[in-house]
């Protein structure tokens, strides 16, 4: 069976409830093997998405619902997609009374750190012509969990390069 290309993707996380800098303490201090948990994603087609990714597929990191959003970093998923947890956790905010631990309805993956990257805000991504058809900046492009094209990922990481922060 032939191995699957690297895919790779865009991740939304409001900066305020989870950001890159909080990854990139988590994937260096408090995570067990290095990797930190996806979770809490309730959108059907984000967590298709997710149930796509592979171990190696690479993520910008996007910060949202701030001003200006952006990316602002890169993860790489270190475990594909699993059940999510915090749908059975009657205390968790991301309960799902209705998913069954026999048949869960959401899905995490696990992330791990790769490096900031120099903010590129949605008007840069907007105004950059090999990012024209990026889902990202589409008219009504609200979904948390969206796939990239591998020359839109690069020229994206191209933008943040030269700046990149020393981690």
């Amino acid at each position: 069976m032939a191995k699957r290309a690297r895919m790779y993707w865009l991740m939304k996380s409001e900066p305020d409830e989870y950001s890159i800098d909080d990854l990139q303490r988590d994937t260096d201090e408090c995570c067990p093997r290095g990797r930190c948990s996806w979770d809490g994603v309730r959108n059907y087609q984000a967590r298709n998405f997710m149930r796509e990714m592979a171990v190696g597929d690479l993520v910008l990191f996007y910060h949202s619902s701030t001003k200006p959003p952006g990316v602002a970093g890169v993860a790489e998923v270190c475990r594909a997609a699993y059940p999510d947890h915090t749908q059975f956790d009657p205390k968790s905010k991301y309960y799902d009374p209705k998913s069954k631990e026999a048949e869960p309805r959401w899905s995490m993956v696990d992330l791990q750190y790769v490096e900031h990257l120099a903010f590129i805000s949605l008007a840069t991504l907007k105004d950059t012509p090999a990012l024209a058809e990026m889902k990202v900046v589409q008219k009504g492009s609200r979904l948390s969990v969206q796939p990239v094209r591998k020359a839109e990922f690069k020229a994206v990481v191209k933008l943040g390069k030269g700046k990149t922060r020393v981690r």
